[in-house]
């Protein structure tokens, strides 16, 4: 297909698809002549997941350009190149300083996950996140002891089994990667306004006036 079809079936406007060939994001397609490329069915799925990292995912084309460089180093294992991808998609910022509330919030961390039969992996920026959210809520006095947290836990790893399931319905390791990153990225929304649906509900049901 020319730059128009990719445009029109992409959703993406032309002077967007060049910016996006301009900074790597995308590969160039098979030149035609001086000035006209074709480009293919690899294209256009590509160019989705772009447009779900930058204009969706609000992710910086720097970090989007780090993401699709992981997913195409074919160089590393499936797990290894899934793991790279979403590692390379915004996190929380770490603790600043390891103070007593740090200390106490890391332990809190390994020991959840413990509970819930994870590995511990403290350099997983998803880990050191964690430990800054545990740290908040000590700072700030709300609950958190594990029994607390262990629903959120569980809730969690049978999302994560679910979405590792629809990853797999896809053919192709390099597809598969690519959904890995966008159901990252385009369901964290979904869960979190489906969490505070679901808290409205659960608000209306338990604490409405029976009168």
């Amino acid at each position: 297909m020319r730059l128009a079809e990719l445009s029109e079936r992409s959703g993406v406007t032309t002077a967007t698809i060049k910016y996006y060939l301009r900074e790597g994001l995308l590969p160039p397609g098979e030149r035609i002549s001086a000035t006209q490329a074709e480009y293919g069915e690899e294209h256009l799925r590509r160019l989705r997941l772009v447009r779900a990292l930058v204009q969706v995912g609000r992710i910086p084309v720097a970090t989007a350009r780090e993401v699709l460089t992981a997913i195409d180093d074919d160089r590393t294992d499936q797990l290894t190149r899934i793991g790279t991808a979403v590692a390379a998609l915004p996190q929380p910022a770490p603790p600043r300083r390891r103070d007593e509330t740090v200390v106490t919030a890391e332990a809190l961390a390994g020991e959840l996950q413990r509970r819930l039969g994870w590995r511990i992996v403290v350099d997983n920026p998803a880990h050191q996140a964690l430990v800054t959210a545990l740290a908040a809520l000590l700072r700030l006095g709300y609950p958190c002891a594990v029994e607390q947290l262990l629903p959120y836990g569980a809730a969690a790893d049978g999302l994560a089994a679910h979405e590792i399931a629809l990853i797999g319905e896809f053919a192709s390791p390099t597809t598969q990667l690519e959904a890995a990153v966008a159901l990252t990225v385009l369901y964290e929304p979904v869960l979190l306004s489906l969490r505070r649906l679901a808290q409205a509900e659960a608000a209306t049901r338990q604490l409405r006036d029976p009168s």
